[in-house]
């Protein structure tokens, strides 16, 4: 693949010419800066941004204020390669808080969508309806010791008003759920995001993210999706890289909280 170019279609498709991911939002332009707004359980942020050192704090400030007046904390999703240099200390200065850093790592579906074998009494099952999604929230709050009740409203929004842009999976062992994932499908685009990925404790370390990469990456593969894009904590950034994953950039939240 020629990272180069794939970063720019990239930041074309998923950022510049960003679609909604889900009933409610909105993406807009406001001059330099491209943000989504949707409601509070929501994503709302900054998709991209196109900043130089002479207009950077003026466009913080105004996407401070939008989001204020409208009630919504909101993220500023920084990238590695975005300007100005110092963007990430702008955004400090002006109150936003940085998480973790993850590294944005892209594959072509087909490449990565082998079967993996699961462990006995192991099964892959689609989410469709309320019970699934409770599932899904209950294994993300067991694995990444989180409140996700706002990703379980989100994925039943998506479900109910838009089930062609978004699809979430369980690994069940033995009837319980252990693993859970989300797949994101935005139209007119490329790229396929795999989100998600938790696994309970005791059953890390056999296999089932590398399962649920592969079921996901055929399910983008079956859409007309050429390539996976996953935003790759430290942990699952050695197991996609050999799967066969590049990295392509890293991205950073910046959370301004209302």
């Amino acid at each position: 693949m020629d990272l180069a170019a794939l970063r720019t279609l990239f930041d074309r498709q998923l950022r510049l010419d960003a679609r909604p991911d889900g009933p409610g939002a909105r993406v807009e332009r406001d001059g330099p800066v491209v943000r989504q707004t949707g409601p509070a359980h929501g994503w709302n942020g900054i998709l991209w941004s196109d900043l130089g050192a002479d207009d950077a704090d003026a466009a913080i400030a105004a996407q401070i204020r939008y989001y204020e007046a409208a009630g919504r904390s909101f993220e500023w999703k920084l990238y590695g390669h975005d300007g100005p240099a110092d963007l990430a200390d702008r955004l400090r200065a002006a109150g936003l808080v940085p998480e973790d850093r993850e590294t944005v790592m892209v594959a072509e579906a087909a490449a990565v969508s082998a079967p993996v074998d699961l462990p006995d009494g192991v099964e892959l099952c689609p989410v469709t309806d309320e019970a699934g999604v409770r599932m899904v929230v209950d294994v993300h709050d067991r694995a990444f010791g989180t409140d996700s009740s706002d990703l379980g409203r989100r994925l039943l929004d998506q479900l109910a008003d838009a089930p062609g842009t978004a699809a979430a999976v369980l690994a069940l062992a033995h009837g319980e759920p252990v693993s859970a994932a989300r797949l994101e499908l935005p139209p007119d685009a490329d790229f396929a995001g795999l989100y998600g990925g938790g696994t309970v404790e005791p059953w890390r370390g056999r296999g089932l993210y590398r399962a649920l990469v592969a079921h996901r990456a055929r399910i983008a593969a079956a859409h007309g999706y050429r390539y996976v894009q996953v935003d790759a904590q430290d942990t699952s950034r050695p197991i996609l890289a050999r799967l066969g994953f590049a990295e392509l950039t890293t991205t950073t939240p910046y959370v301004y909280e209302v």
